[in-house]
């Protein structure tokens, strides 16, 4: 089963789990129509964004397909 780590661009993040540009946008991340998006890692977009690496990424996995 795949699975969104801190190294996954946030482009893959939506690929993997289809709610997760909900999820991101919850959270303040409305980055999605953003360049930088897709070069730009789950943890790196957190540190700009100043939200929980931890937290954030179990809500990600909570979606993933197999």
């Amino acid at each position: 089963m795949a699975k969104i780590t801190k190294d996954t661009l946030i482009m893959d993040c939506l690929k993997l789990n289809p709610n997760s540009a909900e999820i991101l946008q919850s959270v303040g991340m409305h980055c999605l129509g953003c360049a930088m998006a897709h070069g730009e890692t789950i943890e790196e977009a957190v540190f700009v964004h100043g939200n929980d690496l931890e937290a954030l990424l179990a809500k990600l996995n909570e979606g993933v397909e197999d």
